[in-house]
């Protein structure tokens, strides 16, 4: 639930043009992006995805690899599940866990593109001076 509202309070800031001095809205897609490397900040997290980069496993299967209580791996994978980057399916009782693949690639394509040189970068929306600043 406060992933959700982090995510809410993140498409409603404002980006501001120091050159211009206004105000510029926020694409979806930073607020997205920046949920998922907020969801990765945290080693535990991050390692979780590294396991389940190799397929499905069983949360008992996670749980062994970490000197970790059963209801903090479910506060990790909660937050996981949250933000899109992993899929959970319950099975009797045992949940089993997966990389969203389709996330994946899209994180991987926002990040490729936010930090290589490119025609449609936010900067070029409006020139940010008069003369030729790029």
């Amino acid at each position: 639930m406060a992933y959700y509202i982090l995510t809410s309070i993140y498409a409603m800031w404002y980006y501001i043009n120091i050159h211009l001095c206004e105000v510029i809205p926020l694409d979806d897609r930073y607020a997205t992006n920046a949920g998922l490397f907020k969801a990765l900040a945290d080693i535990n997290r991050l390692m979780i995805v590294d396991m389940l980069s190799r397929g499905e496993l069983c949360a008992c299967k996670i749980l062994e690899k970490f000197r970790i209580s059963q209801p903090t791996l479910s506060h990790h994978m909660r937050i996981l599940c949250g933000c899109g980057l992993v899929n959970g399916r319950k099975e009797g009782k045992w949940t089993y866990y997966s990389l969203n693949e389709k996330t994946v690639r899209e994180h991987i394509a926002f990040y490729t593109e936010a930090t290589s040189r490119h025609g449609n970068c936010i900067c070029m929306e409006k020139p940010c001076c008069e003369g030729d600043c790029l």
